[in-house]
C-alpha cells in the first residue's frame, strides 16, 4: 500500500510517498480502507518535531473510510461499515490499523468528505463549548482564527448555545465567512488591536471566555480581553508555543482561569466518543452545522496540503484523498 512517511523532522518536503507493507489487525483492532484524510495543525507539529515522535512515522490523526478487516474480539464494528476516527496517528495512508473502539459509524446521509472534515475539529469544538467552558445563554466569547476549520465550527456551536460571539480574522473575506457562520462581531487583527477592540465593544466589561488556538502571538492580549474570573482556553499554538508565564498575571488581570485541554482527554471511552459524534452527525443532517471544506489534495501531494495550511490562506478544512 501507499503511505506518507517522515524520516526526519523538517519542512513539507520531508513528506514522501512510499510503498509499505499492508498491515494486519490484531486483537481489538480494525483495518480501515481510507477514503478521505483530515489535515490538521498537529500533523505539522509532528512533521517539524515540535511534538517529537519516533522516526520514521506516518503522520495524520483523522480519516474516514470502510472497515476492511477486523481482529480477534472486535464487536464495535464489522467489515463493510462506513467509519470515521480521530486521535490515532497514521492516517496519511491507503489503509490504517485503528483501535476498534474509536471508530464512529458514519450515517448513510453523510459523505466520507464531511465525516473526515468534522471528526477532529468538530469533536474539538464540541468539547470546548460543551465541557471545557460550557457556554450558557448570555455568555460573551471570543474565537481566534474564526474562519479556520475549528473556528467556523466553534462560532456555530457557541452561537447555538446562546453566546454573543466575537471573532478575529486576518482578511475581509474571512470576516464575511465568520459572520456567515454566526459571529456577532468580527475583528481584523491585521488592522486593529483585538484586545482594545474587545474592551470597546463590551464597554470595558470584558468576555467570559476566549478560545485561543494561536498561542504565542495572542496569549497575553487574550488575557486582557477577559472579565474578572474569565476563562482563557488555550487549545493550539499555530503561531508557536506560549513562553513560560508568571502566574501572578492571572491575579492582576482579575483572578483569571487558564486551561490547556486536549481532545484525547474528552473522548476517554466509547460512550463519550459516540455521544459527541452522534451530536455532530445529527446537527449536520439537520443542517444546523455547516462543515466547510477548503480544498482536497491527492495523498501524494501531502506537502502541498501542509503548505496551504501553514500559509493561513485556507478557510475551512483541508483534506487528502487516499
Amino acid at each position: 500500500m501507499k503511505a506518507i512517511r517522515v524520516e526526519r523532522p523538517g519542512g513539507p518536503e520531508v513528506l514522501t510517498l512510499q510503498d509499505v507493507p499492508l498491515p494486519e489487525p490484531g486483537p481489538g483492532q480494525a483495518r480501515v480502507r481510507i477514503h478521505r484524510i483530515g489535515v490538521n495543525y498537529i500533523d505539522i507539529y509532528h512533521r517539524t518535531g515540535l511534538y517529537p515522535l519516533d522516526l520514521p512515522f506516518t503522520p495524520g490523526s483523522e480519516a474516514a473510510g470502510v472497515v476492511d478487516a477486523v481482529g480477534e474480539g472486535v464487536t464495535e464494528v464489522k467489515v463493510g461499515d462506513r467509519v470515521a476516527y480521530a486521535m490515532h496517528r497514521g492516517s496519511y495512508a491507503e489503509y490504517a490499523i485503528v483501535p476498534a473502539w474509536i471508530l464512529a459509524p458514519i450515517p448513510d446521509e453523510i459523505s466520507f468528505e464531511t465525516a473526515a472534515a468534522v471528526m477532529l475539529q468538530g469533536l474539538t469544538a464540541h468539547y470546548l463549548t460543551h465541557s471545557t467552558f460550557p457556554i450558557q445563554p448570555g455568555h460573551k466569547v471570543l474565537v481566534h482564527a474564526a474562519a479556520g476549520g475549528v473556528g467556523l465550527l466553534l462560532v456555530q456551536m457557541a452561537k447555538a448555545r446562546g453566546a454573543t460571539v466575537f471573532g478575529t480574522v486576518s482578511t475581509q473575506a474571512k470576516a464575511e465567512l465568520a459572520k456567515a457562520a454566526g459571529a456577532d462581531e468580527v475583528i481584523l487583527y491585521t488592522q486593529e488591536d483585538f484586545a482594545e477592540a474587545i474592551q470597546t465593544m463590551t464597554g470595558g466589561e470584558g468576555l467570559d471566555c476566549v478560545y485561543d488556538s494561536v498561542g504565542k502571538d495572542t496569549f497575553e492580549k487574550s488575557l486582557k480581553c477577559l472579565r474578572p474570573r474569565g476563562y482563557l482556553v488555550l487549545f493550539g499554538q499555530s503561531s508557536g508555543p506560549v513562553p513560560p508565564v508568571d502566574l501572578q498575571i492571572l491575579n492582576s488581570h482579575g483572578s483569571l482561569y487558564v486551561t490547556r485541554p486536549s481532545l484525547a482527554h474528552y473522548i476517554l471511552d466509547r460512550e463519550e466518543l459516540l455521544q459527541r459524534t452522534n451530536d455532530l452527525f445529527a446537527w449536520i443532517k439537520e443542517k444546523k452545522l455547516d462543515v466547510r471544506i477548503d480544498s482536497t489534495f491527492p495523498l501524494a501531494q501531502a506537502a502541498e496540503a501542509h503548505k496551504r495550511l501553514e500559509s493561513r490562506a485556507s478557510s475551512g478544512k483541508i483534506l487528502l484523498e487516499a
